[in-house]
């Protein structure tokens, strides 16, 4: 292997690597000498899965995590070959990861001086040339505060010599989430436009037509656009459209209904915030602020809010749910004892609302602002 990367042999299928390779100064060496002569080293190795677990087969009854191992060692094998320098080195760590695993398996193994940055790359195999010169984004995950300008990093400007894509600065543990989620946004949008496949298949359309309407919806659908944790989907067509190519999903028989998954999904999420509800509620009162499914408006249909309260009731949980737009005036949030308030549409008000001293406010939106005397929770945010 060391001959064949030193003399510009590479296996086939990545476009421009092999030129690259044949035309640089690339060479194999110890990794001591490595750790000494650079201020920032790369590790790339690989994180596998199981065989049964890579996808090729059917899908078993049980699920792992990744194995750990090679980048365990690496880790070990440059932090004790950094640890002899008297110079401070930085660590990225390429390799796909679960959230937690920096602080579990690679920070204990660091050498004082070693500063440890997560850099998972989005390449795709076949184009990891193109893809690392002319990224989407980068992305670092770093301990302590992010700079205000990632740039100046010692990795921000060696990127800079290479393109200006965005880079993106955030901890560690959101950074090795937002890699797997990257991967895996993707494989939830293959098995859409699969469904639509099917469906289309079944019902004598035309996919193709289908999927070229829907990325002309650049507004909407291919944007950053409901990309936003907070509540569920809402309003008089959302749900039921779903719940209705449920019921044609068992009408033409389809292989699998991804549009039941997505109701349960939306269902469970909501149970999910009454847990939350109750185990903070600690004795307060609940206010549920927000009946309506979009801020602003008395619009109620199909309102996740709705779909709280109900579950709240269920469990006989009692609680007061208060909406303005929909209730006309109600008593005002600051002129009630200290309370548990989950905000549950994001209205204008409740942002601009000054909440009792000693209240909870749950915030799923993060939006509330900090106020004295109040615990803001931020769901999701740190």
């Amino acid at each position: 292997m060391r001959a064949d990367v030193e003399e510009g042999r590479l296996p086939p299928g990545e476009r421009g690597a092999e030129d690259l390779v044949r035309a640089s100064t690339l060479r194999v060496a110890p990794v001591e000498e490595l750790a000494r002569a650079s201020e920032v080293v790369f590790i790339a190795v690989q994180t596998p899965h199981e065989s049964a677990l890579d996808g090729a087969g059917r899908l078993p009854g049980y699920r792992s995590d990744f194995d750990y191992s090679y980048l365990v060692a690496a880790v070990e094998s440059v932090s004790a070959a950094v640890g002899a320098r008297d110079q401070g080195v930085t660590i990225a760590v390429i390799s796909t990861v679960l959230p937690g695993t920096m602080e579990r398996h690679v920070k204990p193994l660091l050498a004082a001086g070693v500063t440890l940055v997560y850099n998972p790359f989005f390449t795709a195999m076949g184009t990891t040339v193109q893809d690392f010169l002319d990224p989407e984004f980068v992305l670092l995950g770093v301990d302590g505060a992010a700079p205000s300008d990632p740039a100046k990093t010692s990795l921000g400007s060696f990127y800079r010599t290479l393109h200006d894509s965005p880079i993106f600065t955030t901890d560690i543990r959101t950074a090795e989430l937002i890699k797997v989620a990257y991967n895996t946004f993707i494989g939830q949008k293959i098995v859409f436009a699969n469904t639509m496949m099917e469906i289309a298949h079944k019902i004598g359309g035309n996919v193709d037509d289908v999927e070229a309407a829907l990325g002309l919806a650049s507004d909407r659908i291919v944007s950053p656009r409901y990309l936003r944790g907070g509540m569920g989907d809402g309003g008089p067509c959302h749900p039921r459209d779903n719940i209705a190519l449920s019921w044609l999903s068992e009408e033409l028989g389809l292989s699998h209904d991804i549009f039941s998954d997505i109701m349960e999904a939306r269902e469970h999420q909501a149970e999910w915030l009454a847990d939350l509800i109750a185990e903070r509620a600690n004795g307060l009162p609940i206010v549920v602020l927000g009946k309506a499914f979009k801020p602003d408006t008395h619009l109620t249909e199909g309102s996740p809010g709705r779909l709280l309260a109900a579950i709240l009731a269920e469990r006989g949980i009692p609680f007061d749910h208060h909406d303005g737009h929909v209730d006309g005036p109600v008593p005002r949030i600051a002129g009630r004892s200290p309370s548990l308030f989950f905000v549950a549409t994001r209205h204008r008000e409740y942002r601009e609302a000054t909440f009792p001293a000693g209240s909870l406010v749950l915030d799923p939106w993060g939006f509330i602002p900090d106020q004295d005397g109040v615990t803001v929770v931020r769901i999701g945010r740190r």
